[in-house]
């Protein structure tokens, strides 16, 4: 099942893959199937959806895909979008994720797909990892189809994770707990989920569950991708173990968010169109302030209306990158925050609003011993970091 948004003019087509973590056991599916039923099963989806963020048809919320033919499909596979297996004596679910974005593919040639002149896949979370391991075969799709003329390419946002250790080990007892490694090593049996080809040839047998973490299926992938990722992913420091429940963080905790900072700042190291805001938050793209966030001065729609520059100038010429139009970015500062752009924190016990400052002693950081470490006065430090230098 999907959501269709047509615009009869556009020959732009953006298909969203919903996220939503994932299930890879009988019991956390189980319990997936009792608490999160949508993520399950088609039965309760409404008549319609209202698009947002990139999703929107106003202009002043997405500026430039605000006119493409818009596709929403929703994530009730649990599988990452990565699943091939039907419900069988043996197992109790279906798990076809990747099989639905084949068939959605399908149908939508004959609904103008067939003229597209650009398909980009997009999706946030567990959608964004799904982008990642099915944009090439969608191109592979739709050429083997006889549609060579249409460009696709990726935007994953908030599914770009890392496989670090975890800041306190925890037995995989369920999704949450459950270091990301193991469970997808666990989920790709249970689903018999599959990984694209040229991935999988970089790893043994048995090791496709590397293909699931993007700075090692990245370089593998043929189309051009864009990746979103906040430094200071959510749902990474939730399966890292590091809850931010309203204690001052320990030191150990805070050494380890910033470190987790500088090791997903090096993944994207050679990621051609990136954008990485250092804020603690989670999936920015249908969010409908995603037009607020910047990175060195450029918001995400501008930067991605200059990756869509620049893929349209290099298939006319060399690669040379547009003046004054940057698809690489990434924030330098060090902590959460401490980027002016962010989301607004809020107190998770009391909802009010927090600024920066506010956050980072809620964090337990310690203003006049950081101050030291750098070898500034303390007054210095607090202007830098309400400014978000």
């Amino acid at each position: 099942s999907y959501y269709l948004k047509e615009s009869k003019g556009s020959r732009r087509w953006l298909l969203f893959l919903e996220g939503g973590w994932y299930c890879f056991n009988r019991e956390n599916c189980d319990t997936r199937y009792t608490t999160m039923r949508r993520l399950m099963s088609s039965q309760e989806w409404p008549a319609t959806r209202v698009g947002t963020g990139i999703l929107s048809s106003q202009p002043e919320e997405n500026p430039h895909w605000w006119n493409a033919n818009m596709v929403f499909i929703p994530y009730c596979s649990s599988d990452v979008w990565s699943g091939a297996s039907s419900k069988s004596e043996k197992n109790e679910y279906a798990f076809m994720g990747a099989l639905i974005i084949q068939e959605v593919i399908k149908e939508l040639v004959g609904k103008g797909l067939s003229t597209a002149k650009v398909l980009l896949l997009a999706g946030s979370s567990a959608g964004g990892t799904g982008v990642l391991l099915n944009v090439d075969r969608v191109a592979e799709q739709l050429e083997e189809m006889g549609y060579q003329g249409i460009q696709v390419r990726g935007l994953a946002d908030s599914g770009w994770f890392l496989d670090n250790k975890q800041y306190r080990r925890t037995d995989c007892i369920d999704t949450i707990t459950c270091a990301p490694t193991e469970a997808i090593r666990r989920g790709i049996r249970y689903w018999n989920g599959i990984v694209p080809e040229r991935c999988k040839l970089q790893f043994k047998e048995g090791e496709e569950w590397n293909c699931f973490f993007g700075y090692k299926i990245y370089p593998t992938l043929r189309c051009p991708v864009f990746v979103v990722q906040w430094l200071f992913d959510e749902a990474q420091l939730t399966v890292d173990n590091v809850h931010l429940t309203g204690q001052p963080v320990q030191e150990g905790q805070w050494l380890y968010i910033q470190n987790l900072g500088r090791e997903l700042r090096n993944t994207l190291k050679d990621v051609t169109a990136s954008f990485a805001p250092a804020c603690l938050s989670h999936e920015i793209i249908t969010r409908n302030h995603w037009t607020d966030i910047q990175v060195k001065g450029t918001s995400l729609p501008r930067a991605l209306h200059c990756w869509d520059r620049s893929l349209h100038e290099s298939n006319k010429n060399g690669k040379a990158p547009l003046k004054g139009c940057p698809i690489h970015l990434i924030d330098s500062c060090p902590w959460p925050h401490c980027n002016p752009s962010c989301p607004t924190i809020r107190d998770q016990f009391t909802g009010q609003e927090m600024n920066v400052i506010q956050f980072l002693m809620h964090m337990g950081f310690d203003i006049q011993k950081m101050a030291q470490q750098q070898g500034l006065e303390p007054s210095k430090l607090l202007g830098m970091l309400s400014s978000g230098n």
